[in-house]
């Protein structure tokens, strides 16, 4: 929901001191927004990003520059995957939009494949939603919506996105089609890309559901966003399309719920040290103080979702923090937060021996004597 307009516009000047005198807002797009929801409890990317700090820029300030991203060779083969997809009016993605989510629709014969050209984003965003508009008025009728711009608010200002496809079926529910090059191999893939995929798509899908709000009146019901998103991979090794259907109720809920938190960004940014800045160009050992005055929290899946991964992964190591070992092993260890604190449990120095992980612990370490004792006979 937008900030009333006085709340909106002071945390908007807040954002920018946070960001630096003259430093442009980097614009949220999809991926970002999907990389908070993977790490809804880091209160540094929060802060970050709602103030539309380049983390990119600000880790190689840091001295931690950043090797995140896709190389420009996963990005021409994904390209050129795309464009295969799509050849022919989209007559391949259209038959698996049908052959996996809407068998008992006609088959998308003669499908609507409408210019979205505009000027600008928010052109093409008008452009985008009066295209959705006008496949209401056409019941029975396959449309498909190549590159489509949406407006999501995040934080009162918008964030355009830019999904790779939106199917409308005959019914009027909307479809969101992610095109990816990752491969499905004998019909599975990589569950950690699928999941990102996900996560990405329950971003269009909330931006296509304000859309949907928009257009409901008294004479006609919001259209329904379909929750189940195809996602279009390669066929094993070769360049054929395969597909998925994959429900993104969860993500969708997550990133929702991370997108409201978003919105109360300046509960973080009050509690900041005055005069806070992230400006690349402060010298280093201000601008670290000021990263490191926001919490964060580090897990190693942010090493593949986060610029500023490695500086954090870095700390996380400096402060001996179990959360460098993964969320799992966090999860196991309760109250105990440092590898030290583990390690003085494990050796009876510290903790409760009611504590069920301390009781864990001392007996791992028993059986680990036991098994050295009886190596070294």
């Amino acid at each position: 929901m937008p900030l009333p307009r006085t709340r909106g516009t002071a945390l908007r000047q807040q954002l920018a001191e946070l960001r630096g005198p003259d430093v442009p807002a980097k614009a949220l797009d999809a991926r970002a927004l999907a990389a908070l929801a993977a790490n809804p409890g880091c209160a540094r990317r929060a802060i970050l990003d709602g103030a539309g700090v380049n983390k990119t820029a600000l880790a190689s300030a840091l001295g931690s520059p950043s090797a995140f991203g896709q190389s420009q060779f996963a990005l021409t083969r994904g390209n050129a995957f795309e464009a295969k997809v799509k050849a022919d009016g989209g007559a391949e993605l259209l038959r698996l939009v049908h052959e996996k989510l809407d068998r008992s629709a006609e088959p998308p014969a003669d499908a609507r494949v409408p210019d979205l050209t505009a000027s600008g984003p928010q052109g093409r965003t008008a452009r985008t939603e009066l295209e959705l508009r006008e496949a209401a008025t056409r019941p029975g009728v396959w449309t498909l919506l190549d590159h489509p711009m949406l407006a999501l608010d995040v934080a009162g200002s918008p964030a355009f996105l830019e999904p790779d496809a939106v199917v409308v079926h005959p019914d009027g529910t909307w479809t969101v089609v992610e095109i990816k090059s990752f491969p499905l191999l004998d019909g599975s893939a990589d569950p950690a890309k699928v999941g990102a995929a996900a996560r990405q798509a329950a971003v269009y899908v909330l931006a296509l559901e304000e859309v949907a709000a928009r257009l409901a009146s008294e004479e006609s019901p919001a259209p329904r966003v379909r929750h189940r998103v195809l996602l279009v991979c390669p066929r094993d090794f070769s360049n054929l399309p395969a597909a998925s259907a994959v429900d993104i109720r969860k993500q969708r809920a997550v990133t929702a719920r991370q997108l409201a938190r978003l919105t109360r960004i300046e509960d973080i940014a009050d509690a900041l040290p005055e005069g806070t800045c992230f400006s690349p160009e402060l010298p280093v050992e201000e601008l670290t103080a000021a990263v490191e005055s926001v919490p964060a929290t580090y897990a190693p899946e942010c090493l593949s979702a986060c610029e500023l991964a490695f500086h954090c992964r870095a700390r996380s190591r400096e402060e001996g923090a179990v959360t460098t070992l993964g969320r799992p092993v966090r999860a196991e260890l309760g109250g105990l937060t440092t590898v030290e604190e583990v390690l003085a449990a494990a050796r009876g120095e510290a903790g409760d021996p009611g504590d069920p992980a301390v009781a864990a612990l001392r007996r791992a370490a028993a059986l680990r004597a036991e098994a050295l004792e009886a190596a070294c006979r």
